[in-house]
């Protein structure tokens, strides 16, 4: 598995997501993605509690510990490498969580717009 270049959606070095608990597709702790991330596991999040709900309403329960795989499960406010297609699921239902753009990968570009990226920027000023 060979990984992308590690470049945000500002063009910019891709920046740590998040290391507790571990994410990313590589669990680096970063949103790195490579031909084998079907998923596109590319948006750094910070979670919120409707998001959680509204994922394990579709059959990904992100915030139940699951310890044979080191996961101690999401809480409202960690960060983590979202699948670009199910944030834009969410973003369509009005339970899209904040977005880091620093810490998203450029990749999630082909699947969501930067436009769209940007109303849930956290960290744009």
């Amino acid at each position: 598995m060979e990984m992308d270049e590690s470049v945000n959606v500002l063009g910019e070095a891709l920046v740590l997501c998040g290391d507790d608990p571990l994410t990313g597709f590589y669990r680096d702790g970063k949103c790195n993605t490579c031909a084998e991330d079907l998923g596109s596991h590319t948006v750094c999040v910070q979670v919120s509690t409707e998001f959680l709900e509204f994922s394990r309403f579709r059959g990904n329960d992100l915030s139940t510990p699951v310890p044979e795989y080191e996961f101690k499960g999401l809480k409202a406010g960690d960060s983590w490498c979202l699948c670009a297609s199910r944030w834009l699921e969410a973003h369509e239902n009005d339970m899209a969580p904040r977005v880091h753009l620093t810490r998203t990968h450029i990749r999630a570009l082909e699947i969501i717009p930067m436009d769209l990226l940007k109303q849930y920027a956290v960290d744009l000023n």
